[in-house]
């Protein structure tokens, strides 16, 4: 059986879960500066996960 891949890294899975917790809790912000406005979705808030940890420069899969 092969050993399968990572998908994000786990410094990545970490910044993901962090957000979360800020959208469950309700300060999670979206925007420049978490000026514009609530995150509404979970999806966004695995998306700005994801971009932080991009950002940081951590293994994550492309944008598509």
């Amino acid at each position: 059986m092969a050993k399968s891949q990572r998908k994000y890294s786990p410094k990545a899975s970490h910044d993901v879960e962090l957000e979360m917790r800020r959208y469950k809790r309700g300060t999670a912000r979206s925007g420049k500066g978490g000026k514009a406005g609530k995150v509404e979705s979970r999806a966004q808030a695995i998306a700005i996960g994801l971009s932080i940890a991009r950002k940081k420069g951590e293994k994550v899969p492309k944008k598509k």
